[in-house]
C-alpha cells in the first residue's frame, strides 16, 4: 500500500487584484485590463514528526506574503520578446509597436517572466514559495502545485515535482 499526503490552502485567502496585458499569436497584444486573481497552493510530502505534511499557518503566511507583493500593482513581464520595458527613474515605460504606456515605478511589479499569463504567474508564485520554504524550513516538498484563477471557472495550474533518483 502506498500512502500520499497533501495539504491545500487557497482561494479567498490569496486574492490579488492586478492590471496586466499579454502578447499572443506572436503579433498581437491585449488591451490593458485587470483581474481579481485567486491562488490555491498544494504541498505533498511525507508526514513529519508532528504528523502533518506542512503547517497550514506557515503555508498561508508564506503564500500571502507573495500575493500581497503582487496585489494592487501593474504586472509587467520583462522577458517578453515583443513587449519592451524600460525604467527611467520613477517611471516604467512599456511599449508594443505603436502603443506606449508609462506607469509610476511604485505601481509596477517587474516580473522576470515572458508573459503575465495565469500559467506563468502560477509558476512565479511556486518558485517564490519553494525558495521561502527551503530558506525558512530547510524543506523541499515532494510536489508543490499553484493554481491561479483569473476569472470564475478559468484558471491555470503549475506543478513542480521533486526529481526522483
Amino acid at each position: 500500500m502506498t500512502e500520499r499526503y497533501r495539504v491545500r490552502v487557497g482561494h479567498d485567502n490569496f486574492i490579488f487584484s492586478c492590471g496586466h496585458f499579454i502578447s499572443f499569436a506572436g503579433h498581437q497584444c491585449e488591451k490593458l485590463h485587470g483581474h481579481n486573481y485567486r491562488a490555491t497552493v498544494e504541498v505533498d510530502g511525507p508526514l513529519g514528526e508532528d504528523w502533518y505534511v506542512f503547517d497550514f499557518v506557515a503555508l498561508k503566511r508564506l503564500t500571502l506574503a507573495i500575493t500581497n507583493e503582487l496585489d494592487h500593482h501593474m504586472l509587467v513581464a520583462t522577458k517578453n520578446p515583443v513587449i519592451h520595458v524600460t525604467g527611467t527613474g520613477d517611471a516604467v515605460e512599456v511599449s508594443y509597436k505603436e502603443r506606449r504606456w508609462v506607469f509610476p515605478r511604485g505601481d509596477c511589479v517587474l516580473l522576470d517572466i515572458e508573459n503575465t499569463t495565469a500559467e506563468l504567474l502560477a509558476k512565479f508564485i511556486a518558485g517564490r514559495l519553494l525558495e521561502a520554504i527551503a530558506r525558512e524550513f530547510g524543506l523541499t516538498p515532494v510536489r508543490l502545485s499553484v493554481e491561479v484563477e483569473e476569472n470564475v471557472g478559468q484558471s491555470a495550474v503549475y506543478e513542480w515535482r521533486q526529481d526522483y533518483v
